[in-house]
């Protein structure tokens, strides 16, 4: 049985769908990148992370870098856990108001021209593939996650806080959530 961290980055210096595409942390995210390193090494040794994984994305990179450091080892990118994506055409302007609305309803009649029941899967696929890891990701895709593992199709069924960590055990081939991380009301950063 492998013990899996899916951690939402921290803060970002800047929203989703803004200006900056790919914003880094804001003061607050920094402080929560370490918070969370510290959390995941607390934990009894043989329930601590192994490995590093991350979206490629700059927000996600950089909480988590503290872990990373800390464990002696590199951060593995993985793309299949970076942002959802947007349907082709988008504007950086009209992202925000596309999510905002799609994240209302369910996996199913987000439509589009992008499959999102094989994106889910895809998040999926690559946690499993990552036993023992530390895995920092976006909160669209850890909802990905967690709604295949509790089959529900409400695009958001959590709402996991910056910095929050959902632990899961892999037994065999088959995911289980263990414990989701801290919700807060949130909007999308």
């Amino acid at each position: 049985m492998g013990r899996l961290f899916i951690i939402r980055h921290g803060r970002p210096s800047g929203a989703w769908g803004g200006d900056d595409d790919d914003p880094g942390l804001a003061p607050a995210g920094i402080r929560q990148s370490v918070e969370a390193a510290v959390a995941l090494l607390s934990r009894p040794a043989n329930e601590r992370p192994r490995a590093v994984a991350s979206s490629p994305l700059r927000r996600c990179v950089e909480t988590a870098t503290p872990l990373a450091q800390a464990l002696g080892v590199e951060i593995e990118i993985v793309p299949e856990v970076g942002e959802i994506p947007t349907p082709r055409g988008l504007s950086s302007a009209e992202r925000g108001p596309w999510l905002r609305g799609a994240m209302s309803g369910t996996w199913a009649a987000i439509g589009g021209d992008i499959d999102y029941a094989a994106w889910r899967k895809d998040v999926a696929e690559a946690v499993r593939a990552r036993p023992d890891a530390a895995i920092f990701s976006h909160f669209v895709a850890i909802n990905a996650l967690i709604s295949l593992l509790t089959r529900r199709e409400e695009m958001v069924s959590f709402r996991p806080d910056h910095a929050s960590i959902t632990t899961l055990d892999l037994a065999g081939t088959e995911l289980e959530l263990v414990m989701l991380g801290a919700e807060a009301v949130t909007s999308v950063l």
